[in-house]
């Protein structure tokens, strides 16, 4: 990564993390955008270069690391097990500890809910690089493969993150690894 990106990368993540921090001490709705760029020492107009929302900034923090966690599990996978074991195994990974404080204000939010839940396509190009290293794909091939595993890994923790609209958390039959496994496992055939 070149000085830009690198550069890029640390003010993304410096904005995504006090977005989270002013979020976690005042409330969502009480965080302004002047306030999350003064907390990253940078410009409003910059923090309008990375994210569309405060929302978005919020969760950006928690994606970010939950990628590289995906990814670094992933990788870790050993290379004979199926590939569609590995990514279940890698997401589920993420999930096995109790929420933490920043996920319960994600869960509790709605309007962090589906921030969230768009912002699990970042996870997207690590995962198709994955991809394309252990079944020798195409880098479309791969993308694609990607775009449909995180596709997968949403809606099956949109299922296990059930708030209703009335703030009442709905406990899912299932575990997340189980939803994982089900919504990832209609993906086996192409995964092979």
């Amino acid at each position: 990564m070149g000085l830009r990106e690198r550069k890029k990368t640390e003010t993304r993540a410096a904005l995504a993390a006090a977005a989270l921090r002013l979020a976690l001490e005042k409330g969502v709705d009480d965080v302004r955008v002047d306030e999350i760029a003064e907390a990253a020492n940078v410009s409003p107009r910059t923090y309008n270069n990375y994210f569309p929302s405060r929302e978005h900034a919020v969760v950006a923090g928690i994606t970010a690391e939950r990628a590289l966690k995906v990814v670094e599990e992933l990788r870790s996978r050993p290379a004979d097990e199926p590939l569609v074991e590995s990514i279940v195994a890698a997401f589920a990974e993420q999930y096995r500890e109790p929420p933490s404080e920043a996920q319960a204000l994600i869960t509790s939010t709605p309007s962090l809910r589906e921030a969230y839940l768009d912002s699990v396509t970042s996870m997207e190009p690590p995962i198709a690089e994955v991809i394309a290293e252990r079944l020798g794909v195409s880098e479309l091939g791969a993308t694609v493969l990607a775009a449909a595993v995180s596709a997968a890994a949403r809606i099956a923790v949109r299922r296990w993150v059930d708030v209703r609209p009335s703030g009442l958390v709905v406990v899912p039959a299932q575990s997340v690894e189980d939803l994982l496994r089900e919504a990832i496992g209609h993906l086996a055939p192409a995964l092979r």
